[in-house]
């Protein structure tokens, strides 16, 4: 079955996270954790992408990244592709180290890139393996807070402008921030579908101009288009003020049924079928 494609444009930021195959250790030691730095610095510069952040658990990673160009297809599969090699190599092993495709989450960057990037370098401390982001070396924690310094592939100065142009107080209100987060909720609990994190008008945004670019004919109906927002979200928070143009956009983008769309506005199909009648007769009259 073919697979849905991705979201991608570019300036695009996303919240990426790959598992070990079998969810097995992807790094046997700290040389292979200095191995995959090496490889992630390597497509930040042979890809035009930006590091915000980083955490490399066991048997998994956290990356924040910028695409630029949007390139997050081949970024990520020669991030893994070389990295696999050179593990396999070293070890004499064949096979997969990953599994399946790695995930990815648009995340909208004037309103949540804080709050994912506190949450990358938290993992360590939700996973119980320290108890304060700075015990871990494997983030880009200690960079960011201005404990070591940053290496020229991982770009810290977003995160720190935005606690002030100070580097001295500035990295102190990012550890202070990041500190009052660890009791916190995981800000994926205000995931959009699945793959959008962001304001109502970023999720609109992004299906206006990328819903038609995920539509995949092969999967089944409800699971064609990455990313599909809810009815409730389509005329709750897109459309709320534009109830017809939410009927049209929930049945030719999204790909929901006139009967799906009436249940859901408590409409006869009949009328919903008038409105999109009319709303593609406007269409060609424009």
């Amino acid at each position: 079955m073919t697979r849905p494609l991705r979201i991608q444009y570019p300036g695009a930021l996303y919240h990426i996270t790959c598992r070990g195959n079998e969810r097995r250790p992807i790094y046997s030691c700290d040389g292979d954790r200095h191995l995959f730095l090496k490889k992630l610095s390597d497509i930040v510069e042979t890809h035009n992408v930006i590091c915000h952040a980083y955490c490399l658990m066991d048997n998994h990673y956290h990356l924040l990244v910028e695409t630029p160009d949007g390139n997050l297809s081949q970024t990520m599969r020669d991030l893994n592709g070389n990295y696999t090699q050179a593990f396999n190599q070293t070890y004499e092993r064949v096979g997969h180290l990953f599994e399946g495709r790695f995930k990815s989450f648009v995340i909208e960057k004037e309103s949540y890139l804080l709050e994912v990037a506190r949450y990358i370098v938290l993992n360590p401390v939700r996973a119980n393996m320290v108890d304060h982001p700075e015990k871990y070396y494997w983030s880009s924690y200690l960079d960011t807070a201005g404990m070591r310094k940053a290496s020229n592939w991982l770009h810290t100065d977003w995160i720190r402008g935005l606690f002030g142009k100070n580097k001295q107080t500035s990295t102190a209100s990012y550890a202070e921030f990041v500190a009052r987060g660890i009791n916190l909720d995981s800000p994926f609990e205000k995931i959009e579908e699945g793959v959008l994190l962001g304001s109502p008008q970023f999720v609109s945004w992004i299906w206006e101009n990328f819903g038609g670019e995920d539509e995949n004919k092969d999967l089944p109906r409800t699971e064609r288009i990455i990313g599909r927002p809810s009815l409730e979200t389509i005329f709750d928070e897109m459309f709320v003020r534009d109830r017809d143009a939410g009927i049209a956009f929930a049945k030719i983008r999204c790909g929901y049924l006139n009967t799906e769309i009436a249940r859901q506005l408590r409409l006869d199909q009949s009328t919903i079928g008038k409105i999109l009648k009319d709303h593609q007769k406007s269409e060609h009259e424009l």
